[in-house]
Parts: structure tokens; sequence; C-alpha cells
């Protein structure tokens, strides 16, 4: 159960699973129609292919499901503990994952699918360091936890249970938030195409710039 999460935490949930949403919205719209948030789906058309024996797809879905996994390893280099702490680089992957994005949208405006790969990457970064910073019980690149614990609680208030009040209000904040990311995505990608992903790249450099600078104000020695 959470007990604790700083306000700025709520704000910062809100944001990168809107953040989120808009990119997971240009893979599926873009030439590769692919997810990119999320591996759940990935596996599955990773499992399709294997079983249809294609070894273009198994290169590609396995390529892809690798560069999540290399975005969680270096959230887990670069931030190295599960206790929030001020000071810790945050503000290191946020920028990163920005650079991600930047190159994403260069290599997807060429049909070129390590774009796709680039942008996986970057989301499995700022999944981890999410889940890193909040103890593990923030996920902002996919929802189908949010649901499940919403569905629980939901499940117990009508047993006359104890209810995860703040568990429920984080899932009433992330869902809509991912969901509004997807439709500012889809809107921004009929009208712009792949310089949506600028958007989400901006965002996560400004951010980092802007705890870059708080960080540096409350702890000059970091």
């Amino acid at each position: 159960m959470i007990t604790k999460l700083p306000r700025w935490v709520w704000s910062g949930a809100w944001a990168l699973a809107f953040i989120a949403g808009m990119i997971n919205v240009v893979g599926l719209m873009g030439f590769g129609h692919q997810a990119v948030t999320h591996l759940t789906g990935t596996t599955s058309m990773l499992a399709a292919a294997v079983a249809a024996l294609d070894g273009g797809l198994i290169i590609h879905f396995g390529l892809m499901i690798g560069a999540f996994v290399v975005g969680t390893v270096l959230s887990g280099f670069l931030i190295q503990d599960s206790t929030l702490k001020l000071g810790r680089r945050y503000g290191v992957a946020l920028l990163l994952e920005s650079i991600m994005l930047c190159g994403a949208f260069l290599l997807l405006q060429r049909h070129n699918d390590a774009g796709i790969y680039l942008a996986s990457c970057a989301c499995g970064l700022q999944n981890a360091m999410v889940s890193t910073y909040s103890g593990a019980v923030v996920r902002t690149t996919h929802v189908s936890g949010m649901f499940t614990d919403l569905g629980i609680s939901l499940g117990h208030a009508l047993r006359g249970l104890p209810v995860d009040r703040l568990r429920m209000r984080l899932c009433f904040l992330i869902i809509p938030a991912f969901f509004c990311g997807g439709v500012a995505g889809a809107f921004c990608f009929h009208h712009y195409g792949y310089s949506t992903l600028l958007i989400p790249a901006a965002l996560t450099g400004l951010t980092a710039l802007t705890y870059g600078l708080w960080t540096a104000r409350r702890m000059p020695s970091v």
C-alpha cells in the first residue's frame, strides 16, 4: 500500500503518462503500426513470428523487446537506488530520453525501423525511472496494471474491505493522462506526422533542464 508520495510526483506522473500516450500512438499510426511503450503485444507478436518461422519478424520484435530492456538497464545504471533522494540523476535520464526521441523522429521520417527501437528504448528508460523513484508503484508507459489495481480496489470497496485510496487516486490520474496523450498524439500525427515525437522530446528535455537547475539551487554541491 502506498503511504506517501511527494506532491511533484503526482504532476510528474501525469506528464510522463501523457508523453507515453503520445509516443505509443505515433508508433501505432506510423508505418510499422507498432506499440512501443509496453511489451505485452510485442511479445505476442514475437511468439506468432516464431510459430510462423518468420526470421525477419523474429529479429524485428526481438530487437524491440531488447531495446526496451536496454532502456530499463540504463535507468538502473543511472539512478542506482529505489529510494527517492534529491540529486539522483533523474535529470540525466530525462535528457537521455529526450535525445532518444529526437533520434527516433529522424529515423522514422526515413522509415527506418531503428527509430522504433530507439523509441522503445526511451520508453523502457522512462518506465524504469519512474518505478525506481516511486518505490515500484507507478507505471507511466502502460495502463494495464492501473486498470487492474483500480478493479481490485473497487472490488474491495464493494465487499466493505479497506481500500488504498491513494492508489486509486493514482490510477485515476495516470489512466486519463495516458488517454489524453493518445488523443493529442493522434491529432498531431494527422497534421505533423513523425514531427509529433518532437513534442514529448521537448517536454522531457525541458523537464530535465528544470530539474537540473532546481537541484543545483537546492544542492549546489551535487
